[in-house]
């Protein structure tokens, strides 16, 4: 990983992902060098980690921008002014989170999105972290014999049976009520490589994960299980992760193509309330 950089200063949280940003002020500006050397740090990182942010929502959205086409998210309430920008909130009188499982976001678009920017705006005195995993360390850890197997192959990847009506049946609608919704619109349908070739870094990484990814081309959802289970178990591991303890003002920029994240729930009776802006990406080639 590079550490090197003129305009701010990256302080790596764990050996394989992660890394906090500091001498970075998103409302007072950021120059075009600064601004490469953050992208640059998202490319080695594969998550950042910023402190201290204090932006309006027009700012958030600003800066997303500058980072590529704005993903508007079908399923999450919006915020009510900035409809650009996706509430994910839990009030404290509701039991479930959102993003309590290991998973990466819109795998289910075929033009799957780049990053996402989450900025933290009420959180709770203790809990509410968020895990990151690296897909490029997961990739790397496995067998040649599996590497070469699964170079060749593609996954399939949907967003019906998370966020569709049938999902629905079996989940406590007025504990996600308000949160989630638009059943109607769930009928995103993608094949992507299994093994990805990065588009920024040109690196190797895994692109399975347990949201979103239904079965493998050419096989029965009962092959693909145990296998796609695997993958999901080993691309998890505590030597691939880092941890995120969220305070207010803080702000996760994220490489959904280099990453896994999974938010914790552990903080019952209290408020956590952030936004999130995804940013479009590009369509995926295989690794060679």
């Amino acid at each position: 990983m590079n550490s090197e950089y003129r305009t701010l200063k990256a302080i790596p949280v764990s050996r394989e992902v992660g890394a906090e940003i500091s001498g970075v002020d998103i409302a007072a500006g950021i120059s075009d060098e600064q601004f490469s050397e953050l992208k640059q740090a998202f490319s080695d990182y594969g998550v950042i980690f910023l402190r201290d942010q204090d932006i309006t929502p027009d700012q958030h959205i600003e800066f997303a921008r500058r980072w590529g086409e704005i993903n508007v998210n079908r399923f999450f309430q919006p915020v009510e002014t900035h409809p650009q920008i996706a509430e994910v909130r839990k009030e404290p009188h509701q039991k479930a989170n959102i993003g309590a499982a290991w998973h990466t976001d819109h795998s289910y678009d075929q033009i799957p999105a780049m990053g996402s920017i989450l900025y933290a705006r009420e959180v709770p005195e203790l809990g509410g972290d968020t895990l990151f995993s690296s897909m490029y360390a997961a990739c790397d850890a496995l067998s040649d014999g599996m590497k070469k197997m699964l170079l060749g192959m593609r996954a399939e990847h949907s967003s019906r049976h998370v966020f569709g009506e049938q999902a629905y049946v079996d989940k406590d609608v007025e504990d996600v009520g308000g949160r989630l919704g638009n059943t109607g619109a769930a009928t995103q349908d993608a094949i992507h490589p299994v093994i990805i070739r990065h588009p920024l870094s040109g690196r190797s990484a895994l692109y399975v994960n347990g949201d979103f990814t239904v079965k493998f081309e050419g096989w029965t959802k009962a092959e693909s299980q145990p296998l796609l289970d695997f993958l999901y178990q080993h691309a998890s591991q505590n030597e691939f992760t880092c941890r995120f303890q969220w305070q207010k003002g803080s702000m996760a920029i994220w490489d959904n193509r280099a990453t896994h994240h999974y938010a914790m729930n552990d903080y019952q009776g209290e408020l956590r309330l952030m936004h999130r802006i995804t940013i479009q990406g590009e369509a995926l080639g295989a690794a060679d």
